[in-house]
Parts: structure tokens; C-alpha cells; sequence
């Protein structure tokens, strides 16, 4: 397939490469004249600059590259909005690659970015990411990073999340003062911090009201539909069922939900159930979900923020930041 290139436009014009470069710049040595034949020839040939060859001579390409667990989770597709919003206005492309929630998926995503010469990352961890060495590169090739959401205690760099503890807090608090003692935690997988933090709030809550921490009511998987499936059936199952259940995210308590649905229960009559990130989908299902919402959108702004000012002023002249924005319960009919 022919590919034009700055070549067959000098030739076409009879300039030389390098004034056919400065034109399609806007090089201020080029005569207008010049720029506006260079332009059409270029428009007719269906030109594009060539990312990558330009990349070899910068060190980078002008494209961020996004790597998350899930696209169509609501989360991530917010977050990834915002993200290209604020690089679009300072002159960026986004790449973005889902790891499917898999380690070795993020391995080969990550490799695959670095071969790009991306200028910059933006990460968010897969629930089965254990090891976080393979980032070790970014650090050696100064690659500018900024992980988001789902972080690691071991990772070094910026990084912009959300207060997952209060958050949690605040919604289990919520569910104590209607009235429910019984409350069921359907946890996310330990060795992500959100995980733990939504974990530890949920406890700090009954600790704090004076109720008893009941192991058995806690049951951890990840962070998918099938896991609040799994995870209801199994507290469903207890002799004595909660009166409550509040899960690590939205998509796990939909899942919680049907389950809850197809044995007959009644939400909030028999049991209540609440998530945490405000999925649309969350407020058209009868009862609506209570949730926590996470501002998703702004957190891959201020994400994309971060990241564009390391590419501008150098990774060795940017201190890491670490920004913890606010949550805000959303109380809807299913508590």
C-alpha cells in the first residue's frame, strides 16, 4: 500500500525534503506561497507525519499511552474522557490498551507502550497484579508515569486516587444508622489498595458504631459482575443471612443483585445492598443503587495533569505528588 511521505511531495514540487519539513511546520523562513502548495500536495498524497520515525529522533512520540483494566467499565471510559480532553488541548494523542484484568496482559501492554516511545503513561492496575517490578523500566528510560485509581504500596511515582477509606465509611455508616446490624462486605482482592482501603473503612464503620466484626460476612474476589455473584450466593447461604451488603464496586453489587432478585428477595425490604462508583446503570435498576461516587472524569484530568507537566518540565525536575480527591455518597432506594 503506498505510503506518502515528505519525499514524493519534494519531488512532485521540486523542493528539497528538508523545506517540504519546514513548510508542513509552518517554519517561519517558508514563504506562505511555499506552505500553501506544500499543504495541498500533502492533503491530495493523504500525507500523515510519520509518530514513530519522528519518535526516534525526539526519544518520544506525541502520544500518551493508557493502560487499565477494563475499557468498558464506566469508570475507566470516564476516566479515559477526561484524560484525552486535557491532552488533546496540549497537543496529544491517547493510546490505550485494556489489560483484562490479567498480569501478564499489563506486562505485554506495558512493552508494547515503551516500543511506541510513548511520552508519557498513564496506569491502573489489573486485579491480579501482584508485582509491580516491571515498571522498573519507565523509571531507567525516564518514560514519565502517573498511576490512577488502582495503585500498589511498592510503586514510586504520582499517582491520583480517591479517599477509598472514608468513602467506604461513610456509606457503611450510613447503612448502621437505618438500622442494619448484619452488614455483609463482598471485598475486592488485598493485594490492590483499594481493595484494602474499602475493607478497612467498612470495619473502622463498625468498629466505630459498636458493632462486632464478623469474619464469615466478609467474602473477597475481584472486581467483575461474576464476583458479586459468587460472593452473594456464598452469604446467602449463611445460617443466619445479612441484613445489609455493601460491595467493593458497582458491577460487583449488579452482581450481588441478581442473585438477590432470583431467590425471591426484596431489596431493601428483605436485605440492602450498596456499591461504590456510581455507575450510570446504577440508578436505573429498581430499587436504584445506593453508591459512592468517584468523580471519574476528574480524577483522569488531574491524572492527565500530572502527567503532561513531567513531559513538559523532565521526570528528574517533577517531584511525585500523590493527590487523594474527595468521594460523595449518592443514597438511593436500595438502602
Amino acid at each position: 500500500m503506498f505510503r506518502a511521505t515528505i519525499t514524493d511531495i519534494a519531488r512532485e514540487l521540486g523542493l528539497s525534503a528538508s523545506t517540504v519539513s519546514r513548510a508542513l511546520h509552518d517554519h517561519p523562513d517558508i514563504s506562505e506561497a511555499t506552505k500553501t502548495k506544500v499543504k495541498e500536495i500533502a492533503a491530495r498524497l493523504d500525507y500523515f507525519p510519520d509518530s514513530i520515525a519522528q519518535g526516534f529522533k525526539k526519544q518520544r512520540t506525541s502520544t500518551i499511552g493508557i493502560i487499565v483494566p477494563e475499557i468498558q467499565h464506566h469508570f475507566f471510559s470516564s476516566a479515559i474522557s477526561g484524560i484525552e480532553d486535557l491532552a488533546y488541548n496540549a497537543g496529544f494523542t491517547i493510546m490505550v490498551c485494556q489489560s483484562n484484568e490479567d498480569y501478564e496482559r499489563e506486562k505485554l501492554n506495558l512493552r508494547a507502550m515503551v516500543s511506541n516511545r510513548v511520552a508519557g503513561l498513564l496506569v491502573s492496575l489489573s486485579q491480579s497484579t501482584m508485582d509491580v517490578s516491571h515498571f522498573d523500566i519507565l523509571k531507567k528510560r525516564k518514560i514519565p508515569v502517573v498511576f490512577f485509581d488502582r495503585t500498589h504500596e511498592d510503586l514510586t511515582g504520582s499517582q491520583v486516587k480517591v479517599d477509598d477509606h472514608n468513602g467506604a465509611y461513610q456509606l457503611v455508616s450510613h447503612l448502621i444508622d437505618r438500622g442494619y446490624k448484619h452488614i455483609a462486605h463482598i471485598a475486592g482482592p488485598s493485594n490492590i489498595l483499594i481493595g484494602r482501603e474499602r475493607e478497612c473503612g467498612y470495619r473502622d464503620a463498625l468498629i466505630d458504631r459498636g458493632l462486632t466484626i464478623d469474619e464469615s460476612l466478609i467474602v473477597r474476589g475481584g472486581y467483575r459482575n461474576s464476583d458479586g455473584t459468587h460472593g452473594a450466593e456464598k452469604l446467602l447461604a449463611l445460617p443466619k443471612r445479612p441484613d445489609a451488603i455493601f460491595c467493593v464496586n458497582d458491577p460487583v453489587a449488579l452482581g450481588a443483585y441478581l442473585v438477590i432478585k432470583q431467590q425471591g428477595l426484596r431489596i431493601p425490604n428483605d436485605i440492602a445492598l450498596a456499591g461504590f462508583s456510581n455507575n450510570p446503570i446504577s440508578a436505573l435498576i429498581e430499587p436504584p443503587l445506593t453508591t459512592v461516587d468517584q468523580m471519574s472524569y476528574d480524577i483522569g484530568k488531574s491524572a492527565a495533569a500530572l502527567l503532561l507537566e513531567q513531559i513538559e518540565k523532565g521526570v528528574d525536575n517533577v517531584s511525585p505528588v500523590i493527590l487523594v480527591k474527595k468521594t460523595k455518597l449518592i443514597i438511593r432506594k436500595s438502602t
